[in-house]
């Protein structure tokens, strides 16, 4: 089995967490119940849990001339699959890519979006499989 991540976050409200993750982004719900729901975001496990408002701060961080936030997740897809999310999720909502390394180790394309708890995602794809953890 491949490794997979599992991350638990604090939401608003569950079932519009559920409708963006499965009806905007095409992940599948797993279990869940009146104030919990397990998604499965590309084969990773992420436990959003009804808490009422969460403070959070959002420290950015400038990488290559680009304004990142520091708190975020994501995942890392191929390339088909990365442009195939894209193309259905700009039906949706405005988003940008943006190519990251450019001609170096590590170049990969990024693109960030928010759900409706204010949790950024992103979804990045690497031009080398090979360099994701190189430096």
């Amino acid at each position: 089995m491949e490794n997979k991540f599992h991350v638990s976050l604090p939401c608003m409200h569950i079932e519009a967490t559920e409708n963006f993750y499965n009806k905007i982004i095409g992940a599948t719900i797993g279990r869940k119940a009146k104030n919990w729901v397990d998604v499965n975001l590309f084969g990773h496990q992420i436990t959003f849990t009804k808490s009422g408002k969460f403070n959070f701060e959002y420290p950015n961080y400038m990488f290559e001339k680009t304004v990142l936030p520091s708190f975020h997740f994501g995942v890392i897809m191929d390339k088909t699959e990365w442009n195939n999310l894209y193309e259905k999720l700009k039906a949706h909502i405005h988003i940008d890519k943006t190519l990251f390394l450019y001609d170096q180790n590590g170049e990969h394309q990024s693109y960030f979006i928010k759900d409706p708890n204010g949790y950024v995602i992103e979804f990045k794809c690497f031009s080398a499989d090979n360099s994701i953890f190189k430096s």
